[in-house]
């Protein structure tokens, strides 16, 4: 008898382990799903980014009328919500400090 309660408590064992098997597998394949979705939704979101990018760059001019060339220059956004045109490597040495400040914080 107790021979036969360990081999039934063994067999249910592994039915509740294919069943965690399956659902598993099924959960897997619901996030791939996910995350596929998602990186559509980034690739989107990336390629309006850099159209709108483009289209800001193609209206901005300097003080002589001049097209703002955007190999030279960035668009920053502060913390404040002001938008600043600036060039790159000064945009550069600011992401630095940054980074700097966000390590000493931690």
């Amino acid at each position: 008898v107790a021979a036969q309660k360990c081999r039934k408590r063994k067999l249910n064992a592994i039915l509740n382990l294919e069943e965690d098997v399956c659902n598993l597998q099924t959960q897997k394949e619901s996030l791939k799903k996910e995350h596929s979705q998602c990186s559509k939704s980034i690739n989107q979101i990336k390629q309006k980014l850099n159209n709108l990018y483009h289209d800001i760059f193609s209206r901005l001019r300097d003080d002589q009328g001049r097209p703002v060339n955007p190999r030279q220059y960035v668009i920053h956004c502060s913390s404040n919500g002001s938008v600043f045109i600036i060039p790159k490597h000064l945009a550069k040495s600011e992401q630095k400090q940054d980074y700097r400040k966000e390590q000493k914080q931690k």
